[in-house]
């Protein structure tokens, strides 16, 4: 309904040493360690089948317009009668 919630998985990787282009004799591997990358999740009233409801929704679909917010009108407003 709202992207892919499932955080990614991925390695982090520490190197040590000087590479060869520059004159040493390699990049060392000195630890590999799983990581999760997590989605930038918010939580926001979305309208949904016309009604409001509050999701954790991705930062990413509300920056590209994916999500539709609600409205909020000004409660002491008065109707246009034209």
């Amino acid at each position: 309904m709202y992207g892919d919630l499932k955080p990614g998985r991925g390695n982090k990787k520490v190197e040590r040493g000087k590479a060869k282009y520059l004159g040493g004799n390699g990049r060392k591997t000195t630890g590999i360690s799983k990581r999760v990358y997590r989605q930038n999740l918010k939580k926001i009233q979305v309208v949904e089948n016309g009604s409001v409801v509050t999701r954790r929704v991705p930062v990413r679909l509300i920056r590209s317009g994916a999500i539709i917010k609600p409205v909020a009108t000004d409660p002491f407003a008065l109707p246009d009668h034209n």
